[in-house]
Parts: C-alpha cells; sequence; structure tokens
C-alpha cells in the first residue's frame, strides 16, 4: 500500500538496524529452548501524523508479511504481567504492551521489567474509561495522564503508541493523537480473551483467526490470569504453525506534558520517597 496523501510522512516502517537488532535475540539465541519461536523481524514504526494499524479499523498500512504476527498486550501492568513475560523471554519473543496509567501507578516495578526485558511499552489511557462517552478535554486529560503515568513509572519517555479503550476511536481524540505525532493501534485479531476462562480457549481463538487471516496484529490481556496461563502454549502453537514474530519498536518516543505530570503526582495515594520494588521490601522468611 502507499504511504497515504495526508501532506506529512505519516508512516515509516524499516526492517531491524543498528540499536533494534542489537536488542533483540533470536531464536538461535534462545539458551536451553532450541525450539523457540524467536522474534524474526523488528520494524521501526514513525508515528509523525498519527497513523493507524489494525485492520478492525484502519486499512491504509499493512507492513506484516504472510505467516508473520504482532502480539500486543492491554491492561497491565499487574501481577499477572509476570507471568507472560517469563513465557516470552523463554522464547525469546518480544511484544507491545499498552498498559493503563493507574496500573502503572500501582506496579511500576512490573512496567519496568517489562522494559528491561525489550518490550515496547505504549499508553492505553489513565482509566480505561471509552472516551467516545466523555467531553473533550476530559478525553484528553485520559490520554495525557495515561501518558505521564507510564513515564512516571519508566523514569523515562514510553514509545509514541496509543490504543483507545473498547477500540472506540472518537474523531477528535483520534486528530489529538495525530497532532502529538502518536500512533493509534487497533488489531487485526481481537483474542476476546476476557470472556474466556480457560487457556487452551484463547489459544484455539487466536489460531483459528490466524489461519482464517493469515497474518495480523493480535490483541491479549495481561491483566488476564487466562491469558498469562495460555501464552506459553501459545508460542509453541505458534512455531509449530509455521507464523514468525515481527516486534515493534517506535522511531521517537513520546513526552509527556509537564501540566499532566502534576496531576498524576497528586493521584498518587501517600508518596514516600523510596521506589524500591516490593519484592526487596517485603521477603516471605517462613512458610
Amino acid at each position: 500500500m502507499g504511504l497515504g496523501m495526508r501532506g506529512v510522512w505519516a508512516f515509516v516502517v524499516a526492517a531491524s538496524v543498528s540499536a533494534a537488532a542489537g536488542n533483540v535475540a533470536w531464536a538461535q539465541d534462545c539458551a536451553g529452548n532450541p525450539k523457540a519461536l524467536g522474534t524474526s523481524r523488528v520494524v521501526e514504526i514513525d508515528t509523525t501524523g498519527g497513523p493507524g494499524f489494525g485492520f478492525e479499523h484502519f486499512r491504509q498500512h499493512d507492513f506484516l508479511r504472510r505467516n508473520e504476527v504482532v502480539l500486543t498486550f492491554d491492561d497491565g501492568p499487574w501481577p499477572t504481567t509476570a507471568e507472560v513475560l517469563k513465557a516470552l523471554a523463554d522464547h525469546c519473543v518480544r511484544a507491545t504492551f499498552f498498559p493503563i496509567g493507574k496500573h502503572a501507578t500501582y506496579y511500576p516495578e512490573i512496567l519496568r521489567e517489562v522494559a528491561k526485558a525489550g518490550h515496547t511499552i505504549g499508553s492505553h489511557t489513565w482509566s480505561h474509561r471509552n472516551l467516545g462517552k466523555m467531553k473533550d478535554e476530559e478525553a484528553k486529560m485520559e490520554i495525557e495522564k495515561g501518558i505521564s503515568a507510564v513515564e512516571f513509572a519508566l523514569g523515562a519517555p514510553a514509545a509514541p503508541f496509543f490504543r483507545f479503550p473498547v477500540l472506540q476511536h472518537p474523531p477528535k481524540q483520534v486528530t489529538y493523537l495525530g497532532e502529538r505525532n502518536v500512533g493509534i493501534f487497533s488489531t487485526d485479531l481481537d483474542s476476546f480473551d476476557f470472556k474466556m476462562r480457560k487457556p487452551e480457549q484463547v489459544i484455539d481463538s487466536i489460531m483459528k483467526k490466524l489461519e482464517k487471516h493469515g497474518k495480523g496484529i493480535v490483541l491479549m490481556h495481561d491483566f488476564q490470569k487466562v491469558t498469562a496461563d495460555a501464552v506459553a502454549d501459545l508460542l509453541i502453537k505458534l512455531k509449530d504453525g509455521g507464523y514468525k514474530i515481527v516486534h515493534m519498536t517506535g522511531k521517537t518516543p513520546v513526552k509527556s506534558l509537564p501540566e499532566y505530570d502534576e496531576l498524576v503526582k497528586k493521584e498518587i495515594k501517600l508518596p514516600t520517597v523510596s521506589d524500591r520494588p516490593t519484592s526487596s521490601v517485603v521477603k516471605t522468611i517462613s512458610e
């Protein structure tokens, strides 16, 4: 497909280069797992102008080849995220996470583990409210507080990637994100894992949709225990099915805005001077 007619190069995707290649562990480098799925390709996305991705809502940019898959996870960070991270690490797979701002302030140490593992981190609003049911300024605040909260948790700017809650895309907020040069991510394949109770149901949902479409950006939720339990076996199924993982990175990070940084700080209850992870504060000494 073409690069669009909106007066800017809204989209640039390139094969892995320099830093991206250096940061990714390929399947052949995955120690202890000769059957690892690995990460086959890294793409860099130029989000100038706020391009949209995911054929459920956006049809302009199709960068995946046959049998290529992008794994994305919404609504973390949460204690269940740790199991997701382990499964991905065991297969040397990189994914993209869209955390909720509030959750980022609850579990900053978990979100930092996501970053440390080399995954891409975008944002998913402050509190996961449907922006289509809010006034413009309130919706803008939801977006910006989410960006600020993720930056607060990471101690560094996040990727310029955003996913709307419940995949509702109010036109004014789409325009606003374009002005902020933030890319918008819908999905090609929604797992609907939040409706499922068994890991095998999650896996079956994704694999059947991939068989139908041949490739796609897959939406899951690291917030869901059933999904956390499913990821390890899902990666094996993807490997057996001949699928390859593509990892997305942003060309430039998104910088939070100071006024929303201050709002997020006020939201955090009873702040302390300590930013140590819980694991270093509380240890089991008898069980």
